[in-house]
């Protein structure tokens, strides 16, 4: 944290705007109903690359079961895993039980207060500490995530990609200007760093927005300097998003009696520790050459079941789930696969695209016949 950031006129002009406008039209959301860093932080966390009103669910149910840092610290892994299905980038949910056991061990159990420890923390990083301390602990502590960045980079007119070490570091002083021109103004109340911080947000999210912003709704419509030039659509500058590429992948159903067959994905890897029908990419092999591989047997039959398109960041994904028979009675499953049943399938952690076969799975003993080669889509 620049504890040498300055606020100026312009700073507190900013902050008078945006508190009143924040108390006014803030989004009732349940974790903005507490100051408990551990509540807060869990938020953050999942907040990361997901929808709030996606995470809404999430994050009621994970307080249920995992209410505070002892239960999380003392949580099987399979409980983890399976709370927070479906929210994707596992390893966060990895390094949320890693920091909940280095609180236990190294606070007592009780989440620390200063910046500095905060960030030390596994799997937090400068904008999560600046939120959990201010939002939690009411610190000057700035933070810059998608939206701020965009409402930063529209009213003070910044030039270049974000991403870029300069850019980056101008958009971080303008934060820490801001947060310490709130926490200097004691007449605006006492959560004044909290709410300024979640007031920046919550302007990105609902009117600063990224398309067709609702410039005559902005508190700062009158200070934006983009708005006063006519050039909000040219802010926050980008670079070129890279092109997307196509993947052709199988997942293979292999069933015994009532069991199915699935692996776990090794820690460390994309979905590292989820639950998966084996299967893999086709790049440079045939389906029958991947069944011999990943099966450690020739298949005697291969019938498409359906096909799962899904993306995974710039990744478009088609997987064919395809039925397979083992001719070989003496086949054994690979060392990494565990028989379940439907029941216990349904208690396991999977990633998204596999959970729709899971489902497609359970439509179809159900119904009593095949999926006949449906697509599901997500």
């Amino acid at each position: 944290m620049n504890k040498t950031a300055r606020a100026t006129d312009r700073d507190r002009a900013i902050v008078k705007a945006l508190l009143p406008w924040f108390a006014k039209n803030a989004r009732d959301l349940p974790w903005r109903r507490t100051t408990d860093p551990y509540a807060i932080w869990v938020s953050e966390i999942m907040l990361q690359q997901t929808q709030v009103k996606t995470v809404i669910p999430y994050w009621k149910r994970w307080m249920r079961v995992l209410p505070d840092i002892e239960s999380l610290a003392a949580a099987k892994p399979e409980v983890i895993h399976k709370l927070w299905e479906g929210l994707g980038y596992y390893i966060r949910v990895g390094n949320l039980q890693r920091a909940a056991r280095q609180i236990v061990e190294q606070h007592g159990g009780v989440f620390p207060s200063s910046y500095e420890e905060v960030l030390a923390l596994p799997g937090i990083g400068r904008y999560t500490a600046g939120a959990i301390c201010s939002i939690a602990f009411n610190r000057p502590t700035a933070i810059l995530d998608g939206n701020v960045i965009r409402v930063l980079s529209r009213v003070y007119r910044v030039a270049g990609d974000a991403r870029e070490r300069q850019v980056n570091a101008r958009l971080w002083r303008l934060a820490e200007g801001l947060v310490h021109a709130a926490d200097q103004q004691q007449r605006l109340g006492d959560h004044r760093c909290s709410g300024l911080n979640q007031s920046l947000m919550e302007l990105g999210a609902l009117v600063c927005t990224p398309r067709n912003p609702a410039c005559p709704a902005c508190p700062l419509r009158r200070i934006c300097e983009a708005r006063q030039e006519g050039s909000i659509a040219d802010f926050p500058q980008k670079r070129p998003r890279p092109r997307t590429q196509r993947r052709h992948a199988v997942a293979f159903i292999v069933r015994h009696g009532n069991k199915f067959l699935v692996r776990q994905r090794p820690p460390g890897a994309a979905n590292g520790q989820l639950w998966e029908f084996p299967g893999g990419d086709l790049r440079g092999t045939t389906v029958d050459e991947l069944a011999r591989k990943t099966l450690g047997g020739s298949p005697s039959r291969l019938s498409r079941l359906l096909t799962v398109k899904h993306n995974i960041t710039r990744y478009r994904i088609t997987l064919d789930v395809r039925e397979v028979q083992i001719g070989d009675g003496s086949w054994t499953a690979p060392g990494n696969s565990r028989w379940v049943t439907r029941a216990a399938l349904d208690r396991l952690a999977l990633p998204s695209a596999h959970r729709k076969i899971a489902a497609a799975l359970a439509i179809r003993d159900h119904r009593g016949f095949a999926c006949g080669g449906r697509v599901a889509r997500h």
